[in-house]
């Protein structure tokens, strides 16, 4: 049974300033919640419906009735899991970093934290105004890769200011990434799904880079999910992949 307390916490993490207040974030579905359960991730409570989860100490048992309550989503997965958002972890200055300039849209965080995991990218540098990691529907869109991805918010300027690899960004004008020589180490930065990159990061960017453009209708731009993938895979072209 959930209690009203914890209906009204639970509610409260959809914003950004209780989860930061509360220091807690919320999963939903049966392979995210054991994704982050297998992870170093701290369990701070869970939801679940009879027969899911049953050796979890933490563990509430719930009705179909009262994980609608609590959940996000229209159609709820079977548990909801509340888990303590974790210190950010020590970045690395090594391998293809990718920072990410005022992203808002919810849906496309998650995705690109989900194709980092798969091409073994562990560092995403986000500014400030970039879409917190922790909302649910960024989390949900992950399925679990925001335990193997870790993410820094900081300012671009002061940080691409230090950087010592090359950065490279994505844009319109750019130079096409097909058959360029890019390196294993590097700095690749994403726009504003609206505005691109800011003039003030666009100034720290040593390589401008694009993905050409093959059709014949003048279709505005890719979605900045869909060109990111396209680019970090050409960066990772010529690796051996594990």
């Amino acid at each position: 049974m959930v209690s009203k307390s914890q209906i009204k916490l639970i509610t409260s993490l959809a914003q950004k300033k209780y989860r930061q207040q509360h220091g807690l974030f919320v999963v939903e579905g049966l392979k995210g919640i054991e994704e982050f359960l297998d992870s170093s991730a701290s369990l701070h409570s869970l939801y679940a419906l009879p027969g899911y989860f049953e050796t979890e100490k933490s563990r509430f048992e719930v009705s179909d009735r009262e994980l609608k309550k609590i959940s996000f989503l229209k159609t709820p997965q079977k548990a909801l899991a509340v888990f303590h958002i974790p210190e950010a972890g020590e970045e690395l200055n090594q391998g293809l970093a990718l920072v990410l300039d005022e992203v808002r849209d919810p849906g496309n965080l998650g995705t690109i934290i989900r194709y980092c995991d798969w091409y073994g990218i562990q560092n995403v540098i986000c500014s400030k105004q970039t879409v917190d990691c922790y909302n649910p529907k960024v989390v949900q869109a992950t399925m679990g890769s925001l335990t193997r991805v870790t993410i820094h918010y900081k300012d671009l300027e002061n940080y691409l200011k230090s950087a010592k690899r090359p950065v490279y960004g994505a844009f319109m004008e750019g130079a096409p990434v097909y058959g360029q020589p890019l390196p294993e180490d590097a700095i690749l930065v994403l726009g504003n799904e609206a505005n691109g990159i800011s003039k003030e990061v666009e100034a720290l960017v040593q390589h401008k880079i694009a993905i050409p453009r093959f059709g014949i209708h003048e279709t505005e731009s890719l979605n900045v999910a869909v060109a990111g993938a396209i680019l970090v895979s050409e960066f990772k072209r010529g690796l051996t992949a594990t």
